[in-house]
């Protein structure tokens, strides 16, 4: 494995085998491969270390724990709607987050962030406006379109928030803006250097 360029590494967990896929520095794909999941610790074995990011899944932590003493940086993921190649893909494009001086400004930069019009003293909101890094912005927008019926449903500030929106929006415009917030808790958990679980947020439109 290629692993001189790579500089995060994204381990998609299957049931018996794995899909890994690296990017450079520069968020650049450099490597997609599958492999058994019992090859994967000889794969990763050669320096130089990298981060690597898993979903917080059924022997993810066993797997990090050996990844960690080979000398790579474990981020597991559990954040609903963020899987591994968007953590992964993320951390690549951005880094730390640290670009970004507000929680608003990487969904802007993703194009994440719905144009508005105002009826009535109520805003509506409309398409997307499309502006940097395409790939990523797909994976997030893939990722809260799968989330968006589980979430909806659930009886925390985020879900009133989304059944809110439904009420009054397009449905793609409420994927967007999930999308959005996702975004933004992906920012945080970045820029704090804690791994990407779910933590209560206020909800905003």
């Amino acid at each position: 494995m290629a692993k001189s360029l790579i500089a995060v590494l994204g381990i998609d967990l299957g049931k018996n085998s794995c899909s890994l896929v690296g990017f450079d520095v520069a968020g650049g794909v450099v490597l997609r491969r599958r492999a058994r999941r019992e090859t994967v610790v000889g794969l990763t074995a050669k320096p130089p270390a990298c981060i690597v990011a898993m979903e917080a899944c059924c022997g993810a932590h066993h797997l990090g724990r050996l990844l960690e003493a080979q000398g790579h940086t474990v981020r597991l993921i559990s954040i609903p709607g963020i899987g591994t190649m968007t953590a992964t893909a993320l951390r690549a494009a951005v880094d730390d987050g640290s670009t970004f001086a507000r929680v608003r400004d990487l969904p802007a930069w993703l194009g994440l962030v719905p144009r508005q019009h105002t009826t009535g003293g109520k805003p509506k909101l409309l398409g997307i406006s499309k502006r940097d890094n395409a790939y990523l912005r797909g994976l997030f927008i893939h990722g809260a379109r799968a989330a968006l019926p589980s979430m909806a449903k659930a009886e925390d500030a985020t879900g009133r928030w989304l059944r809110g929106l439904l009420a009054r929006a397009h449905y793609n415009a409420v994927v967007v803006a999930l999308a959005a917030k996702l975004a933004r808790v992906a920012w945080a958990t970045l820029w704090k250097g804690v791994s990407f679980e779910r933590q209560p947020e206020p909800a905003h439109a």
